[in-house]
Formats: structure tokens, C-alpha cells, sequence
């Protein structure tokens, strides 16, 4: 078990003597905040914290993050509050450890929940000072060390919740030594058999592969000195949860991954390493297309190195890694690396550039969770976004964008800005159009092209990958609902008011307020957005809106129909049921959450609620319609070569359009066909109907209800 003194040994190597004092005093307030609290293990709860901050000591944390590591479950487990923090340690360990503080006194319904709404919180807490994140890793780190006096089930949910969240966060900011630990642990947790099994066969396969390692070293570092070239030539063991998941999703046996033979490759400088590449390939022959460059082009996190692939002696696969010594540490401490750096102890740019990223990636989250309905969004979004294979793609004038692997044109408009992403009508993909769904290469260049009023479509979402291009397309839907909602809510209510011969911007603003109180909205445009989307009925408000002197009028003005155009947008939606088409008696039916369903008047769904006037609402068409409706058509046909053809053929040419077609063989003579057709109205529908049935194999058409 570490103690304080071992800490302050280790802290001498890197801190100066008063900030190692700082980190001591620390220590004992945390000892004395968590006197006589226990771990589940029985150990004094202090040994956490001490733990946590020799996790931080070994990536060389500067000490304000060693102070809040040590202190990081005060404010939470103790009596003793932020301001208290403060005093004692100054406001950036206060900020620090009220950002890394679990939220404990908000009740949620659901585990799930409170885990969502504490991530929320901690993202807001790293837009301010990214070491929270790290302080948090080192926490979940030394809670998965010790998860062994837990529970089954608990163990499984925090490992699982490790290996969906935390560990990629790792990865994301470049901290490799953690993330490998973090994935080792949760994977011995979530398939403790699977781990062990793979586990001795890895050790088992290691002494037969003793030989032809040590072979494979010799020659690249012998062919490394011929070449006068600094380097050092290390085996490179491979992570137990990479193998599994190469077995699982690449279908491969255990013995096809461990033949390939993996070594990492020190340099000095940037320049021995293309030197050093070009000794390699000239040692062995390369694989075609398997050479990456993430030195020129670093991946999101920083990450830089060489990896090349080649075919050894007996045609041995062999992976190789090369990079600068400086580029191994960021490797390794990623983002961490920065504050070592900044504590000027070197001065490696490096960091600096991987800090600036991590930084960005910190915005775009804070940019997600603000759009996000609710915290469980938020992180559906933030997973998306933790598992980027990323490609590399070129705007016009010549700049690099990372994406994540599968991304599109509309993921890529996105990135860009959001203003581009929702004006975004088209791309040219390398200067030629293409469609925005395409699944974008790396090394392309992507244009977009926009239009002014053009807006996000509903079905990007099932193809877009980016977190950032998925909340975004769902905010501006959603704002869009509530616009439309409103407009349509404000146009029941006066439908509803106009029956008791009264206009809503009449009624005095006396008479609103005790109604909203009631309803518990805060404002007119709520209250109208939720009659707009059912959730309020329009007859009810309007009878309470009206004096009992105004009410007793009621049935005496003649009731009004509300106008149906066909582009009201998300809040109207027609019936799948019964298909209803301008020309058609309408009715409309208030769904909660949907606003209104219009159905044709005779349709039985609605024979039960016909009369009720919260549930439904007289319509009638606007004298001229905009868009296009479906109607289902059935035709009984006889069996001749070429007939679907020709009832396609005269349905496109009667400026319809053919959505889907069916057929259903009733005997070797007959069929029975139903299509699918998109109609201005019922005139239309009609000329069609007739067109149909002048072809002499049609025996029937009739239009489906």
C-alpha cells in the first residue's frame, strides 16, 4: 500500500519542494475530512485518493490536479463544502474537485439517468479545465483495481459503463496508459472466463515465439546500424481486449492474429524516421496499401507515428511502429503530456497541438449537450462520437478534416459549421455531384453547396455518423416542431374561441395569466405549442379563457372548419389508414404528441371518438393544395408479357409518381396488383383510375380505404 512519503519521493523527480508541501497538507486535511469512513474492501477510505494521485504522479500531473485527486470525494462523502475547498487550496482546485463530484442530491428515475446527468455535469466541468476528465479517468482507474469486494452484477454494470465511456475518453485524448489498463480491467470483469483462457494462451504462444522475435529484432537493428541510423528496436505486446475483438469481429482464429509478429521503433527526430522506413522496406518487402502516415496527418488525439506492414522470413507477417521518443510520451500521456510541458520542464509543441485538440473536442460536446433533449441523448451521442476510425478529407481550398470512418457529405457540412450542415442542398465529391448519403474515402475533396431557406431533412438522420451532424439535425426538427406546433395550436384555440363568437387577441391579458398559472406554462406560445401538439384540447382552454357570460353563448355561432393546405409541415400528418386526398371529406383526430391525424370522415377508426370534441376537429381542403398524397390503388389483371411495365408507363405519364407496387398471384390467369401512387387530389386520382382502366388486360381498379 503507497503511502504520502512514497507519493512526495516520486513528486520530487518533476515538482518543486513548495508545491510537493501543498500536495502533503492536502493529504492529511483529506485524511482528517474522511476519518472513520471505510472502503468496501475495509481499507481506510483515504487510501483512494492517495491512489487516484499516484495514478496522476506517474503521468506527471502538475500539482493543482494532485490536490484535487486528493480531495475529490470531499465535497461529496464529507460535510466539508466548495467555498471551505477554496480557502484552503484556491479556486482552480475547488473548480476542479466540484467538477469531478458525483451528483448525488438530485433523484433520478433511473441508474442510467443519474450516470447521464453526472457525465452532463463533468463535460461542463471540462470546458472549463480539461484536467477534470483526467482526474476522473485516474478515479474509475483505481475503482476498477479494486472492484473485487463488489458485487457480480455491479461489477459488470461499472466495467461495462468503463468500456463504453471512459476508456474511449482515454483514447480520445491520447492517454494510451490508461485506456489499456482501463480496457484490461473491464474486459476481466465483464468475461472473466474469456479473459483468463485468453490470457494463458497468449503467455502459452509467447515462449514458442521467443526465437523468431528476438530473430526479427536482431536484423532490423543490425540493417539500423549499417544505415548509421539511431533507433532502438522494441517487441510490441498486443492488448487482450484488441485480440478479442479482432477475433470476434474480423472472424478470425486466435492462432491467424498471433502470427503477426509486432514491433515498435524508437527514433530521435522526424527525420530518421522516414530514414529508418526506408531501411525497413529495403530489409523486408512491404505489403501493398498497408502504409499509414499518421506523422504528416496526426489522428484526433495526437497521435503520431509510422505504421507500415511487411512479409518477413517465410513470409512471417510483421506490423511495424516507428516514431520519436517525444511522440512515445505523447502516446502514451496524450493530453496529460501538456501540463508537464507547460510546467516548463521542455518545451515540445507537440502538446500543445494535442491539448488544442482535445480542447475542440471538449467544445463540440459542450455544443451537443446544450441541443440534446435530455442527458440520455446527450450521451447516445457522446458514444457515437467516442469510437472514430477516422479518415481524412480535403475542403476546397486545401485544409485537412478528421471524420469518423463511414461519415458523409452531411456529416462533413457539420464539421464545418452548423449554419453549413442546415443550409446544406448538395456536394461535389472530388468535383463531381454526388449524393449526400455517399460514404466519403479518405483523401477526398468534399464541396458542399448550400441554398438560402434550405433546411435539414428528417431522413439524414439515418445515414448521417457524426454526433455533432445527429444533434444538430435533431435540435433544428425539433425547433421546428415547436414552431409549427405553435402555429398550429394558435389556429385550433380561435377555431375553438370562434364558436363562442370571440378572438383570441381580444382576450385581456388579466384573463390569460391565472390560466397559464393553472396550466403551468410559462408563457402563451407553451401553452399554444401544446394544444398544438395535443396535449392540451383547444375546446377546454377556450372554455375556461371565456366568462361565464361569453359561455352561455356557446352553440350559438355556427362551428367552422379548419383549412387543411397540405404543407403545415410536422404537426398535420395524414392518416396511413384510410389515405385521405384533397376532394375528400376530412376529419381530423388530436394525437397526443403528434398534433392532428387527418383522416377521411368515413373512416371507421374514428367511428368512436367522431363526436368528441376534444378528440376530433372538423376540417376542410384550402381551395388549392400544395404537394403530393398517397393513395392505394388495387387492380385485377389478366396475365400478358409487359402489363406492369405499361401501368407504370401510364401512371408516370399522367404526372404521377409510383411509390411501390405489388403483386398476388390468384390463379395462373389472374393478378391481383396494389400500387402505391402520389396525387395532387382526387380529380387527378380520377383521370388516372380512368387511364387504367381503358387497357383492355385490366379487368378492375378500385381505390383502397
Amino acid at each position: 500500500m503507497n503511502t504520502i512519503d512514497d507519493l512526495c519521493d516520486r513528486l520530487k523527480g518533476y515538482l518543486p519542494a513548495d508545491e510537493i508541501q501543498q500536495v502533503r497538507r492536502a493529504y492529511f486535511y483529506a485524511e482528517q475530512a474522511h476519518d472513520g469512513q471505510k472502503r468496501s474492501s475495509g481499507e481506510p477510505y483515504v487510501t483512494h485518493p492517495l491512489a487516484v494521485a499516484t495514478i496522476l504522479a506517474n503521468l506527471h500531473l502538475d500539482h493543482q490536479a494532485l490536490i484535487a485527486a486528493l480531495l475529490h470525494d470531499v465535497i461529496e462523502d464529507t460535510g466539508i463544502s466548495k467555498e471551505a475547498v477554496a480557502r484552503q487550496f484556491g479556486d482552480a482546485v475547488a473548480e476542479l474537485v466540484d467538477g469531478v463530484s458525483k451528483l448525488t442530491q438530485i433523484k433520478f428515475e433511473s441508474k442510467a439517468e443519474a450516470q447521464a446527468e453526472n457525465f452532463r455535469k463533468m463535460v461542463l466541468a471540462m470546458a472549463e479545465d480539461i484536467r477534470v476528465i483526467i482526474v476522473k479517468l485516474a478515479d474509475r482507474l483505481h475503482n476498477m483495481r479494486t472492484l473485487g469486494a463488489l458485487r457480480a452484477d455491479k461489477k459488470r454494470r461499472i466495467a461495462r459503463e468503463t468500456l463504453d465511456i471512459y476508456a474511449p475518453i482515454a483514447n480520445r485524448l491520447g492517454i494510451n496508459t490508461l485506456r489499456l489498463e482501463l480496457e484490461d480491467l473491464s474486459f476481466q470483469a465483464i468475461y472473466p472466463m474469456r479473459y483468463e483462457r485468453l490470457r494463458r494462451a497468449v503467455q502459452q504462444v509467447r515462449g514458442h515465439r521467443k526465437e523468431v522475435v528476438k530473430k526479427i529484432q536482431q536484423r532490423l537493428q543490425e540493417r539500423l546500424e549499417q544505415d548509421g541510423l539511431k533507433g532502438r528496436v522494441v517487441g510490441r505486446e498486443k492488448n487482450l481486449l484488441s485480440l478479442y475483438r479482432k477475433m470476434k469481429h474480423q472472424k478470425k482464429s486466435f492462432s491467424d492474429i498471433m502470427d503477426v509478429y509486432a514491433f515498435r521503433i524508437m527514433t530521435e527526430t522526424v527525420d530518421d524516421c522516414y530514414r529508418v522506413l526506408g531501411t525497413v522496406h529495403n530489409t523486408y518487402k512491404p505489403v501493398p496499401g498497408r502504409f499509414k502516415d499518421y506523422v504528416a496527418i496526426p489522428k484526433a488525439n495526437g497521435y503520431q507515428s509510422l505504421h507500415t506492414s511487411l512479409f518477413g522470413l517465410s513470409g512471417i507477417p510483421i506490423e511495424v511502429q516507428i516514431r520519436t521518443r517525444d511522440m512515445e510520451a505523447m502516446a502514451n500521456n496524450g493530453v496529460a503530456a501538456h501540463w508537464l510541458y507547460k510546467a516548463g520542464q521542455t518545451d515540445r509543441p507537440i502538446a500543445e497541438g494535442s491539448h488544442a485538440r482535445a480542447r475542440q473536442w471538449v467544445k463540440g460536446l459542450l455544443e451537443m449537450q446544450q441541443r440534446a433533449g435530455d442527458s440520455l441523448e446527450f450521451i447516445e451521442h457522446v458514444k457515437v462520437d467516442l469510437f472514430p476510425d477516422e479518415i481524412y478529407i480535403f475542403t476546397p481550398s486545401g485544409e485537412i478534416m478528421e471524420l469518423p470512418k463511414g461519415s458523409t457529405p452531411v456529416d462533413f457540412a457539420y464539421a464545418v459549421h452548423t449554419d453549413v450542415g442546415n443550409g446544406c442542398v448538395a456536394c461535389r465529391i472530388d468535383r463531381k455531384l454526388a449524393p449526400l448519403s455517399a460514404r466519403l474515402q479518405s483523401g477526398q475533396t468534399v464541396e458542399v453547396i448550400t441554398a438560402p431557406g434550405a433546411r435539414p431533412n428528417l431522413a439524414w438522420l439515418s445515414f448521417v455518423t457524426t454526433a455533432k451532424a445527429r444533434s444538430a439535425i435533431r435540435h433544428f426538427i425539433k425547433q421546428q416542431q415547436r414552431s409549427e406546433s405553435e402555429v398550429l395550436g394558435r389556429r385550433l384555440l380561435d377555431k375553438a374561441l370562434a364558436q363562442f363568437d370571440v378572438r383570441l387577441e381580444l382576450i385581456p391579458e388579466e384573463r390569460l395569466k391565472p390560466l397559464l398559472q393553472e396550466m403551468e406554462v410559462t408563457s402563451i406560445h407553451e401553452l399554444l405549442e401544446a394544444i398544438g401538439l395535443g396535449q392540451r384540447m383547444a375546446y377546454v382552454v377556450a372554455r375556461r379563457l371565456l366568462s361565464e357570460a361569453e359561455a352561455a353563448v356557446a352553440g350559438k355561432a355556427e362551428e367552422s372548419s379548419m383549412i387543411i393546405h397540405g404543407t403545415e409541415g410536422m404537426v398535420v400528418s395524414f392518416a396511413r389508414c384510410c389515405r385521405p386526398i384533397p376532394g375528400d371529406s376530412i376529419l381530423g383526430h388530436i394525437s397526443f404528441g403528434s398534433g392532428i391525424v387527418v383522416h377521411r370522415d368515413n373512416c371507421r377508426n374514428l367511428s368512436e371518438i367522431r363526436d368528441n370534441p376534444d378528440k376530433c376537429v372538423t376540417l376542410r381542403w384550402a381551395e388549392k393544395t400544395e404537394g403530393d398524397f398517397n393513395v392505394n390503388l388495387k387492380l385485377e389483371i389478366e396475365h400478358q408479357r409487359g402489363i406492369i411495365a405499361r401501368i407504370a408507363t401510364l401512371v408516370t405519364e399522367m404526372d404521377a409518381s409510383l411509390e411501390r407496387i405489388s403483386v398476388d398471384e390468384r390463379d395462373a390467369r389472374l393478378s391481383t396488383l396494389t400500387l402505391e401512387v402520389l396525387v395532387a387530389n382526387r380529380i387527378h386520382l380520377a383521370r388516372i383510375m380512368k387511364k387504367l382502366r381503358l387497357i383492355p388486360e385490366v379487368n378492375r381498379v378500385v381505390r383502397l380505404r
